[in-house]
């Protein structure tokens, strides 16, 4: 039976509450499992804890395609500080990319005639929701 089947017709939000519970414990479960793995397979395979970029292992049965990344996050008032600083402030456009960000406390503040103009350039869709359910004690 599938969990489409098990759920057509449920509507006790207890039950569902519960089915969710088991459900998140087994995916935790799961993608604890695979990093343990993952761990094991690049250790065996000797990849650098630094990868950055792809690297190929290939035992008898499999092709493994590992790949690395470093995540940067770049302090933007100490970088235009620096760049500044040193006369480099003409290649910061080509270096960097510059992500605005809305702050939607502000937007919501702001009057209409500034907002309504520049409303055109925000593209707004609908996330998928995040549950957190916990059992009472």
């Amino acid at each position: 039976m599938t969990i489409e089947e098990d759920l057509k017709g449920l509507d006790d939000l207890n039950k569902l509450s519960g089915l969710w519970l088991e459900a998140k414990q087994n995916e935790d479960q799961a993608t604890n499992d695979r990093r343990k793995i993952e761990d094991r397979i690049k250790s065996l395979a000797g990849i650098a804890e630094n990868l950055e970029g792809t690297e190929t292992v290939a035992p008898d049965l499999f092709t493994i395609k590992i790949q690395g990344r470093i995540n940067r996050k770049i302090d933007s008032d100490k970088l235009q500080e620096l760049a500044a600083e040193h006369g480099l402030g003409d290649h910061l456009s080509r270096l960097f990319r510059w992500k605005p960000e809305i702050n939607m406390a502000v937007w919501k503040a702001a009057s209409d005639d500034i907002t309504r103009p520049l409303s055109a350039a925000i593209t707004a869709e609908a996330g998928r929701p995040s549950f957190k359910i916990t059992p009472k004690e």
